[in-house]
């Protein structure tokens, strides 16, 4: 009996995470700022043939290595999809990430505490949004974990070296795909500071170095310990090598460029004297008590639990607890800071709720709490959506200005009543008497009918779909395409053949070589202008309206409307930004 109650108990969760995770899959195009770059660098690999260096469009693009790229280019050959392989290897990290807190959480303590580590990381708002994303971070998280994984494995469950260097392994490879997956070492700081305490333990330092003798299985002193570094440069050397070699060996001056820009402004420059994204230093705090809820709404009864923990000296606790505190203060250091830099250092986070979730859960405050929290969601989302429904709010308006909805935003406005239905059922299914049902619920329902209802609604908006295929009709299939101040969803999404100015050059620039290649035949070539970048001098009665997307407008702009432009036209130097 015990045994098919377990059996059910995994059913349900491995079924439920490809629902909440998976549901969407196919259903819409790649969406800003990140996903319409990746996945056009990783078509070009696949058109081109050139993997090793990645290009955006007809330059270098060196802002992030291309491990990620190369997972949706192999994700499209083998599923001939690019709106499947474009979000599949998201898919796969996130599920894989659940793998590794189930696992651990079972092996160090017991398997409802595997479970309970994995429904808390499945139903976090932080994890559930990124992993639904095309972008770096449900990758690099994954590889971050997996290096948990096998440092964990061996530093408390072993020895076992195999896992130890598959450990560090997987911290190279996290290196590679986003330059912070080398932070999963920073689980070897306590280890190693107890190691250099250790001596003063032995003469007697008194009970505040009592934990350098906690039982963890670093085996310095081995030989084999060596293998853990030499598979972290192992694993780094399968890109850097490579690609260094030739970078080094080609006489085009932009590969230099890109050699210095990925390997050291993106990373070190990044981190010492960041250019963006400018925030507090209390800035991730805030993001853990807001993003990372539900589980944060344990925390009052954690911190007591962990705080009795580390004194009995639990390495089980202080080695996870002790790199998610470093993470957040690697992270807090630098000026810039956006949400998802800390977003590895969750799952270890859950992990540590675990344990303690079987007895808060049977608290009567946190379980009001959690009733709470599914209530304010579901009556949120309720009145957004009959607000929409039967009234005018502004918000709405200025919705359907900017996204260009022919429906009025009916679909929309159904969708989210749709949401906001389903978490009202499963109030009045589950009730009080199981609210952690209910809003377990009420959460995995919000994400698969989001990704079943909400994106196919915003996709022709949100990915310039609409805008390229109307443009494309538009001009005809023999015509030609120039863009002009140009976002990525706009050439991968482009049904025309196409033709780009580069992309980091600024638009006055992109525009007077538009303009050069318009002229060489009038008859066929049109260009396509984002707004700020039309030039005083084009005839405004002879453009025609692209479309709108993203929050952006576009024209079309035939070569009689630009006859009376000079060569090189100017634009207002604060329009005159790439980004």
């Amino acid at each position: 009996m015990l045994k098919t109650l377990r059996s059910q108990q995994a059913w349900l969760f491995w079924i439920v995470a490809w629902l909440v995770l998976g549901a969407g899959l196919g259903l819409r195009d790649p969406w800003p700022a990140d996903e319409p770059r990746f996945a056009l660098v990783a078509k070009q690999m696949v058109e081109s043939g050139q993997w090793l260096f990645p290009h955006r469009g007809t330059e270098l693009y060196s802002d992030k290595p291309p491990l990620f790229m190369w997972t949706e280019a192999v994700s499209f050959l083998i599923t001939q999809n690019w709106r499947i392989a474009f979000l599949l290897p998201s898919l796969l990290a996130a599920m894989g990430t659940l793998w590794c807190v189930v696992d651990l959480g079972r092996r160090l303590w017991t398997r409802q505490v595997g479970y309970y580590a994995g429904w808390a990381l499945l139903l976090t708002l932080h994890f559930a949004y990124q992993a639904k994303k095309a972008q770096i971070d449900p990758s690099v998280v994954f590889w971050i974990t997996f290096a948990n994984y096998g440092l964990l494995r061996h530093l408390l469950t072993g020895p076992n070296w195999r896992w130890w260097a598959l450990g560090w392994f997987a911290a190279g490879i996290g290196t590679i795909t986003k330059g912070v997956g080398a932070i999963a070492l920073l689980m070897l700081a306590p280890v190693a500071l107890a190691a250099l305490l250790r001596p003063l333990h032995a003469r007697g330092g008194g009970r505040w170095l009592a934990w350098t003798a906690m039982p963890v299985r670093a085996g310095i002193g081995d030989p084999r310990f060596w293998l853990g570094p030499l598979a972290f440069v192992a694993a780094v050397s399968l890109w850097i090598v490579p690609m260094v070699t030739a970078a080094l060996s080609n006489d085009d001056p932009s590969y230099r460029a890109y050699l210095n820009d990925i390997l050291f402004r993106q990373t070190a420059g990044r981190y010492s004297n960041s250019w963006d994204h400018h925030q507090p230093v209390w800035y991730h705090l805030g993001v853990m008590l807001s993003m990372w809820l539900p589980p944060m709404l344990a925390l009052p009864w954690a911190l007591p639990a962990w705080r009795r923990r580390l004194r009995r000296i639990d390495p089980r606790y202080l080695l996870p607890l002790a790199w998610w505190a470093l993470v957040i203060v690697f992270f807090s250091i630098p000026h810039g800071k956006r949400d998802v830099y800390i977003l590895p250092a969750l799952p270890m986070a859950c992990l540590m709720f675990a344990p303690l979730l079987p007895g808060i859960v049977r608290k009567l405050w946190p379980r009001r709490i959690a009733l709470g929290f599914a209530a304010v969601l579901t009556f949120a989302l309720l009145g957004v959506g009959l607000s929409m429904w039967f009234g005018d709010p502004k918000f709405e308006a200025k919705l359907i200005a900017d996204r260009g909805f022919t429906d009025g935003g009916r679909q929309l406005e159904a969708a989210i009543l749709a949401i906001g239905a389903w978490g009202l059922a499963s109030l009045l299914w589950f009730g009080r008497r199981r609210p952690i049902h209910a809003m377990a619920s009420t959460l995995c329902g919000l994400w698969v009918l989001y990704g079943l209802l909400v994106t196919p609604v915003l996709n022709d908006s949100s990915s310039a779909r609409g805008v390229m295929t109307r443009v494309a009709e538009r001009i005809g299939p023999d015509a030609e395409l120039g863009l002009v101040a140009w976002k990525e969803q706009n050439l991968l999404q482009s049904r025309s053949q196409t033709t780009t100015f580069g992309f980091v050059m600024g638009w006055a620039k992109q525009l007077e070589h538009g303009l050069a290649w318009q002229k060489q035949s009038p008859a066929r070539r049109w260009l396509l202008v984002q707004e700020p970048a039309l030039p005083d001098c084009v005839d405004r009665s002879k453009i025609e309206l692209g479309g709108r997307a993203n929050r952006r407008v576009w024209w079309l702009v035939p070569y009689a409307a630009r006859a009376n432009c000079p060569a090189a036209p100017t634009l207002r130097p604060h329009e005159d930004d790439p980004d």
